[in-house]
């Protein structure tokens, strides 16, 4: 289902480059005779300026979009904006999309990248931590026992390091292979397992540490 996305600072996305306005309003019945097209004929239109096919690919894949940049940030309110961050830029992006690689790979690619760029631009990393925190305490207060272990891994998660929460995002989150993962993040495939080995060994320690063990 395609989410419209947030206004930010006032301003709708009425104010940002002719394709992006699709983030805002969309033809529907133009969408629905172009949801058979293949990903990859939709982004070769939309690098051309097709409005209807950019509108297609984003009602396609926006919940794809915010989904990962929640895993990534682990903050609802950063994952909005990094998903609106994505979708003014993604009508120049395309232009850069080959079709050596599916249009999901690229995408996701797209996302992690800009993940990172935000990371490095706001410091997000410590945003994230204290965001975690909020929503830890929060559910603390809610949480039942038949989600408590579910819960218990997430706030786990958050503790990681960018790079292992963002190959845990993507093999777990994504269900990705560790082979596509490694594609996405431009990773060897046997790093992606030596991370995932690491984030098996970081939550064992976590639970005995917590006397889970």
């Amino acid at each position: 289902m395609f989410v419209r996305p947030r206004q930010r600072n006032g301003q709708a996305c009425a104010q940002l480059p002719a394709l992006a306005k699709d983030c805002e309003a969309i033809h529907v019945s133009p969408i629905i005779m172009r949801m058979q097209t293949p990903d990859e004929a939709l982004a070769s239109a939309a690098a051309g300026g097709d409005r209807e096919a950019f509108a297609a690919l984003l009602a396609r894949h926006y919940d794809r979009i915010f989904g990962l940049a929640f895993r990534l940030t682990g903050v609802r309110a950063e994952a909005e904006d990094l998903t609106q961050d994505i979708c003014i830029a993604l009508p120049g992006k395309l232009a850069s999309y080959r079709r050596a690689a599916r249009f999901t790979t690229w995408l996701y690619r797209v996302t992690v990248n800009a993940a990172h760029d935000r990371r490095r631009r706001h410091a997000t990393h410590t945003k994230a931590a204290d965001g975690w925190g909020d929503w830890e305490r929060a559910r603390r207060a809610e949480m039942t026992e038949a989600d408590d272990a579910r819960q218990w891994l997430a706030a786990t998660m958050a503790r990681l390091s960018p790079e292992l929460r963002d190959t845990v995002a993507l093999t777990l989150g994504e269900e990705l292979s560790q082979a596509e993962a490694a594609e996405v993040l431009g990773l060897s495939e046997g790093t992606i397992a030596w991370r995932m080995s690491e984030v098996k060994k970081r939550l064992r320690d976590h639970a005995r540490a917590e006397g889970m063990l």
